[in-house]
């Protein structure tokens, strides 16, 4: 492998999802040409990079992760499939964080997620309760300047309704760039709502709410959308798991709503697969929003992994390609759909410039081993090159060996002649 990173000039037999196969010229950060395969010309000193074999994609973008919870599940051990006992598990353990600690963790979980292909990252980082609550935002700041230039992150202040405002202000002023919070785990869910809308307004900056996370609780989405209807700043609301368990009539009212206020809408499926439905041993409920009806009236959908080996889910791989793989297989969407929510849908909702196989589009891309998107999405191969801002930053190759099955015939037959050695059958890629 080359030393990484590498800027580059051209991608060359790259195979898109339509089937076609290209030549691409990249200029700096940005797509310059799309040409057919073998059309573009080499030159002396150009950075080439032969994607044969491979199907070429925007790169993923991760709307909702939580870095500082990440990879903390074998410390805490919690009870499983509870959102309130894991949000009581997550505390105690909080308390006892360092910025360092934090650091480390986040630094692992981008750097994991960069190399499955995810370019862009929006992560929420609690405002922490009791002493020194901008911890959190502390250690999520310096790993995102640390790796500034081989992946973007936006920062999510995760306000509960025992952090003061003074604190939100605080993790705010140290580069965050988001408020959040969880209004409808709140006592008074409307009046946090306004809350930390007011809060928002105040300082001019976007809201990425967790919203109405639960199958029978407060709804708040509605009147957050109205709030909202006029702003010109990001709004987002993500899991909205309870748009998906109520009356058609009115989830359509509230759809709506939503797209009239042109407010983001972010699923996340293996998080809300694993935490709602417990109570229900019959008939168990699927924790999704209304993907459908959202994309059918014409809502901006992403989706996400949010957590990952942490209080909330155990398990997540840190691919982009597992969201897609659940919103397929849970949630009925199309592959070019599912894909389309964690990458194009992605960026959109997160306020990111395009990007893609496309000039002028920004050269953010992923390139997979495969023959076609759905081979992508089901095989999701390690074999992968990943390019942020035109240049390589992650490359994964696999080397496959497996037993010859016709020595393994002759071996377990004890009439067989002896036969001459046969090499393994081995696949390097």
């Amino acid at each position: 492998m080359t030393r990484l990173p590498r800027q580059l000039s051209l991608l060359r037999n790259a195979t898109l999802p339509s089937g076609e196969v290209v030549d691409v010229r990249i200029a700096g950060d940005v797509v310059e040409a799309v040409l057919p395969a073998g059309t573009a010309p080499a030159a002396p000193g150009i950075e080439t990079l032969d994607l044969a074999g491979h199907v070429l994609l925007t790169a993923p973008a991760e709307p909702h992760a939580h870095l500082d919870k990440a990879l903390s599940w074998d410390a805490i051990r919690p009870p499983m499939g509870d959102l309130e006992l894991a949000i009581a598990s997550w505390r105690v353990y909080a308390a006892t964080m360092t910025v360092d600690d934090i650091a480390d963790r986040a630094r692992r979980q981008l750097l994991a997620m960069l190399a499955q292909g995810t370019t862009a990252v929006r992560t929420h980082v609690d405002v922490l309760l009791g002493d020194r609550p901008t911890r959190g935002a502390e250690a999520l700041v310096r790993v995102r300047d640390e790796l500034r230039g081989l992946i973007d992150v936006e920062i999510v202040a995760l306000a509960s309704q025992d952090s003061p405002d003074s604190d939100i202000e605080a993790v705010l002023d140290l580069g965050v760039d988001l408020v959040g919070g969880a209004p409808h785990l709140s006592r008074d869910p409307h009046g946090d709502l306004h809350r930390l809308l007011d809060l928002a307004e105040r300082r001019g900056v976007g809201v990425d709410l967790h919203t109405d996370e639960s199958l029978d609780g407060a709804v708040t989405l509605d009147e957050y959308a109205r709030r909202v209807a006029d702003w010109t700043t990001t709004v987002s609301a993500g899991h909205c798991t309870r748009l998906g368990s109520m009356p058609a009539e009115r989830r359509d009212d509230i759809v709506a709503a939503v797209l009239a206020a042109d407010m983001g809408v972010i699923a996340n499926p293996i998080t809300n697969l694993y935490l709602q439905g417990w109570g229900h041993p019959v008939s168990t409920p699927r924790g999704l929003t209304a993907l459908r009806p959202l994309l059918d009236a014409g809502v901006r959908l992403a989706a996400g992994a949010d957590n990952v080996r942490d209080p909330f889910n155990p398990l997540g791989r840190s691919d982009a390609l597992e969201t897609a793989m659940l919103l397929v297989t849970a949630g009925h969407l199309t592959i070019d759909e599912a894909y389309a929510a964690v990458s194009d849908s992605a960026r959109s909702v997160m306020g990111l410039p395009v990007a893609g196989v496309a000039a002028g589009a920004r050269a953010e891309l992923l390139a997979v081993r495969a023959g076609s998107l759905a081979d992508v999405v089901a095989d999701a191969s390690a074999d992968r090159f990943v390019v942020h801002a035109g240049r390589l930053v992650a490359e994964s190759r696999v080397t496959r060996s497996i037993a010859d099955p016709a020595e393994s015939l002759a071996e377990s037959s004890s009439t067989a002649t002896p036969a001459s050695p046969r090499p393994t059958l081995a696949e390097t890629r």
